[in-house]
């Protein structure tokens, strides 16, 4: 069997092996290799996954292992390396730098970088540092040819050949410095946008509710700006987000609401508010956490134009038949192994390296 299907067949196993982990239940499964050693040992990752970070909660974290273990089946990885050139061998060794925003959101950098035949060398956030590096022993345990390709630091970054960032707009100034002389990719800040026309259903917006409260905003495919036509009437619009007015027993959501409900007050802007969520005229695409930023169109023509003007802004386009790239409602966080951020096709970068 040939090196890339090895590697194939390893993602998939983990991927079964994620699928004992959703938010509907956790369960053992029969015949899952490896199960004795590292079932339990998952279980507790993800209590100390909590622990350490109160935006990830057991349903966050267990809704990241669910998708993960949807997108990791042999017909997608196969679809997804379709088009590229992977390489049997290679001794290039990869940075990733990762976010910590979400629960495991620097995976699918981990996972091109292995794909591709290269060794990874990962330095995590301090916000979610528990789960990969349990799964990476994991995927040694399937393919002992991953040994030694996986490496995990705390320190200062040495003896790379290329390097994947994400980051804030500002550390990404930092990262194009000091990072000017390897192959990179930087990431920045980036929001996702929802366009609505007013002929969304019920369905449309409970589904939008997702987009938005899901990881509670802070994913860069969280929905934190809609556009809509002049003279909206927003009330369908929170009659859908009513779906999820339990996000504000969260305690770490409810202070940031209280808060910035406050600053928006004391500043006297005009907000919309349902107790859980508040709209804002504003241009800005990143929304503070509990708000949503809107703005109105004239025409859809002068508002495609704007979307293709700030496209280096924006992460998803959430619509219904208006955008050739747009996302159907409530699919922001479940994207394709081929859905690459921020546009850039991360394996055939690989392969150029």
């Amino acid at each position: 069997m040939d090196k890339i299907q090895q590697r194939i067949n390893a993602f998939v196993k983990l991927g079964d092996f994620l699928s004992q982990f959703s938010r509907e239940k956790i369960e053992e499964k029969p015949l899952i290799p490896h199960n004795d050693l590292f079932f339990n040992g998952f279980k507790h990752q993800l209590k100390l996954a909590q622990e350490a970070n109160s935006w990830f909660t057991k349903e966050n974290l267990l809704f990241s292992c669910e998708s993960w273990s949807q997108a990791l089946t042999e017909g997608n990885i196969k679809q997804w390396i379709s088009n590229e050139e992977l390489i049997e061998n290679s001794e290039k060794q990869v940075a990733i730098i990762m976010a910590g925003n979400i629960p495991l959101v620097g995976f699918h950098d981990f996972i091109s970088v292995l794909i591709s035949g290269h060794a990874v060398l990962a330095k995590l956030s301090s916000n979610d540092k528990h789960l990969l590096p349990f799964l990476a022993k994991y995927l040694e345990y399937v393919n002992t040819d991953f040994k030694g390709k996986i490496t995990f630091t705390d320190q200062k970054l040495t003896n790379f050949d290329a390097v994947i960032a994400t980051g804030s707009d500002n550390t990404a100034r930092y990262f194009e410095y000091y990072f000017k002389d390897k192959p990179s990719i930087i990431r920045k800040n980036r929001n996702s946008v929802a366009v609505l026309t007013g002929n969304e259903s019920e369905e449309d917006f409970k589904k939008l509710s997702d987009d938005v409260f899901q990881y509670f905003g802070l994913g860069c495919r969280s929905v934190s700006k809609l556009f809509v036509p002049k003279g909206y009437d927003f009330d369908n619009f929170f009659r859908g987000m009513f779906d999820k007015q339990e996000i504000i027993n969260n305690v770490k959501y409810a202070n940031n609401y209280d808060y910035n409900k406050a600053v928006y007050l004391m500043s006297e802007f005009d907000i919309l508010e349902n107790g859980f969520l508040m709209i804002k005229e504003d241009a800005s695409y990143a929304s503070p956490i509990a708000s949503v930023f809107y703005e109105y169109y004239d025409n859809s023509d002068d508002l495609k134009i704007k979307l293709f003007e700030d496209s280096d802004k924006i992460q998803c386009i959430v619509s219904s038949n208006f955008h050739e790239n747009e996302i159907a409602f409530g699919k922001t966080q479940q994207p394709q192994l081929w859905d690459y951020a921020d546009g850039v096709n991360t394996l055939e970068f690989l392969a150029k390296i």
